[in-house]
C-alpha cells in the first residue's frame, strides 16, 4: 500500500486564533493529520519579534490551540521550528544556490519593506529558510493561501537549482490552495487579525456575545423579508451549520418578522455549540503546560529523524559528508 502524501505547514505564532483561522486552515490541518508535519515558525518570527517572553508564550499558545481543536499528535508531528537545527544548516546549503534576483522578487519582502518594516537579512532570506522547512521533510503537499503560492514556487526553483548543481537530491513539492471562500469579520470585510475584526474561537460568555452582536448589518426593518445571501451573520452561520440548518435559517430570513438580532443569537448558539468543547480542552492544557511541552519535544525527535536523513543526503551531494 502506497504511503499517504506528506503534508507540511508552518504555523505563525501571532495572537488568538479567530473563526477565519479555524475555518480557513486549522480545521484542514486537523483533518489532514496522517503523515503530516506541522511546525510553529518561531525562527521566522525573529524577523520582527524582539520580545523573548512574548515569543515563548505565543509558541506555547499555538501548540495548545491546535491540540485543543483536536490535532492528534500520534497522527501528525507537531514541533517547534527551533527544535530542528537541521533546517537552519540546510538553509545555508540552499542559500548557496539561490540567486539574489529570486529573493528580490519576493512579494512579501517588497510589501513589508513598503510598509516601513526594517529590511534585515532575515526578512530578505526568509524564502530560503521557508524552502528548507519544506524540503527537509520530503514534503509532497504544502497547503497555502493564494498569497503564499509564490513562496512555494520559489521553493521549487531553489530545489531545482540545487538538484541541477549537485544531482537529484530534493523532492519537488506541490502546493494545495486552501478554501477560496472569504470569511467575513464583524465589519463585513475579510476576517483578519490585522483588521481587528475577528471573533476569537476561545472567547466565551459576555465578551463573545458583545462581538457577535456588533456584526454590521443593514437597516431592513424586522417585519420585512431579508436576503440571507447578502448578510455577514448568515455567511458565518453557514460555515458551521449543516445544510438543513442553513436552509431553515434562510427560510426565516425570507419569511419576515425575523430581525438581525435573532440571527445573531442563532449564530452565537452555533459558535458555542462548535467551540465550547475546544475551549474546555484549551483551559486544561493551559493548566498543564508540561503536557504541551512533552508533545512538542516528542514531535521534535520525530521531525529531526526525518530532517537529519534529508540533510545528510544534501551534505553528501555537496561533498560535505
Amino acid at each position: 500500500m502506497a504511503e499517504p502524501k506528506r503534508y507540511l505547514s508552518g504555523i505563525q505564532a501571532s495572537g488568538k486564533p479567530h473563526l477565519g483561522n479555524y475555518l480557513g486552515a486549522m480545521r484542514s490541518h486537523v483533518a489532514n493529520a496522517d503523515n503530516a508535519y506541522y511546525f510553529i515558525a518561531n525562527y521566522h518570527a525573529l524577523t520582527t519579534s524582539r520580545d523573548a517572553a512574548a515569543l515563548r508564550q505565543a509558541t506555547f499558545d499555538v501548540a495548545a490551540d491546535y491540540l485543543a481543536i483536536g490535532l492528534d499528535p500520534d497522527r501528525a508531528t507537531l514541533f517547534r521550528q527551533s527544535d530542528v537545527p537541521e533546517v537552519t544548516e540546510l538553509a545555508w546549503l540552499l542559500s548557496c544556490v539561490t540567486g539574489m534576483g529570486l529573493l528580490e522578487r519576493a512579494v512579501s519582502y517588497k510589501d513589508k519593506k513598503a510598509k516601513g518594516l526594517q529590511a534585515n537579512v532575515g526578512l530578505f532570506t526568509y524564502p530560503v529558510l521557508q524552502a528548507a522547512d519544506i524540503l527537509a521533510f520530503d514534503s509532497d503537499i504544502v497547503p497555502v493561501g493564494k498569497d503564499q503560492v509564490q513562496h512555494i514556487e520559489m521553493t521549487r526553483d531553489i530545489a531545482q537549482s540545487f538538484n541541477a548543481a549537485f544531482g537529484d537530491t530534493f523532492k519537488i513539492p506541490n502546493y494545495q490552495l486552501g478554501t477560496p471562500k472569504l470569511i467575513p469579520g464583524v465589519d463585513g470585510q475579510k476576517m483578519s487579525k490585522s483588521y481587528g475584526n475577528g471573533i476569537p474561537i476561545f472567547t466565551r460568555g459576555k465578551a463573545l456575545k458583545k462581538l457577535v452582536m456588533s456584526i454590521v448589518t443593514d437597516s431592513t426593518p424586522l417585519e420585512d423579508p431579508k436576503d440571507p445571501t447578502d448578510c455577514t451573520v448568515f455567511a458565518l452561520y453557514s460555515l458551521m451549520a449543516t445544510s438543513e440548518e442553513k436552509e431553515a435559517l434562510a427560510e426565516r430570513y425570507r419569511g419576515g418578522n425575523f430581525g438581525y438580532g435573532h440571527a445573531k443569537i442563532a449564530l452565537l448558539e452555533k459558535i458555542n455549540e462548535t467551540f465550547e468543547p475546544f475551549r474546555d480542552r484549551r483551559e486544561q492544557l493551559e493548566n498543564h503546560p508540561d503536557k504541551v511541552e512533552d508533545i512538542l519535544r516528542d514531535g521534535a525527535v520525530r521531525a529531526r529523524e526525518v530532517a537529519r536523513s534529508v540533510l545528510n543526503r544534501a551534505r553528501a551531494a555537496c561533498g560535505l559528508d
